[in-house]
């Protein structure tokens, strides 16, 4: 029998295979036995690719990061910022079962440092001195990964006897859960709006 002239598995095939099956079951489905049996092949194929489990993930957080955008700073760094916050929330949206890989730090990971590598670099060359873009960016971290990691409106009870009468002020906490995606949109828009209006007029201010 000839052989194929396409590898039955490549790096690229095995981190894709490993995002799919997180974005469906979650971090804790993953292992690499189970990451074998969705490629149908035996789990000791997988370490001519990957040496650990770890290093699957770290291969899949880069495949996430990669899709942020960081162009935005060539305009300037108010729309730096709110192009970057916004396209790594959407993608942490799309994947959310791997916000906790991508909370876990930059580490050496490839695209996580261009990331921040191209964040840095526009703040700094806008003007901000370094400690304060070091500050800005990880402030964006922060909402950016807590608003996609911990969903507000969905957390509410859509029962309404579980606020009458003890929580007369959370009467329409009911109703939060059908309106959770808006709630959940609207507020993140507010905090980060919020945050780039007080880092105006920008470079130079009087602290």
């Amino acid at each position: 029998m000839a052989r194929p002239r396409t590898p039955l598995l490549s790096p690229d095939r095995i981190r894709d295979a490993a995002l799919t099956l997180i974005d469906a079951q979650g971090l804790a489905a993953l292992s690499m036995r189970r990451l074998a049996d969705t490629l149908g092949v035996q789990p000791s194929s997988l370490y001519s690719h990957y040496a650990t489990k770890d290093e699957v993930l770290d291969a899949v957080a880069n495949r996430v990061v990669r899709e942020v955008d960081t162009s935005g700073f060539a305009r300037g760094w108010r729309d730096g910022l709110l192009i970057w916050a916004r396209s790594y929330h959407s993608v942490l949206v799309a994947h959310p079962n791997c916000a906790p890989v991508i909370a876990s730090g930059t580490q050496r990971r490839e695209q996580f440092l261009e990331m921040a590598n191209s964040v840095h670099g526009g703040l700094v060359g806008a003007g901000w001195p370094a400690r304060r873009a070091t500050e800005i960016s990880g402030a964006v971290k922060y909402l950016v990964i807590g608003a996609a990691s911990t969903p507000f409106g969905s957390g509410f009870a859509d029962d309404v006897q579980v606020y009458l009468d003890r929580y007369p002020h959370l009467s329409q906490a009911h109703r939060l859960r059908h309106e959770a995606n808006r709630i959940d949109h609207d507020s993140f828009e507010l905090g980060l709006t919020s945050l780039i209006r007080g880092l105006e007029p920008g470079p130079g201010q009087t602290e």
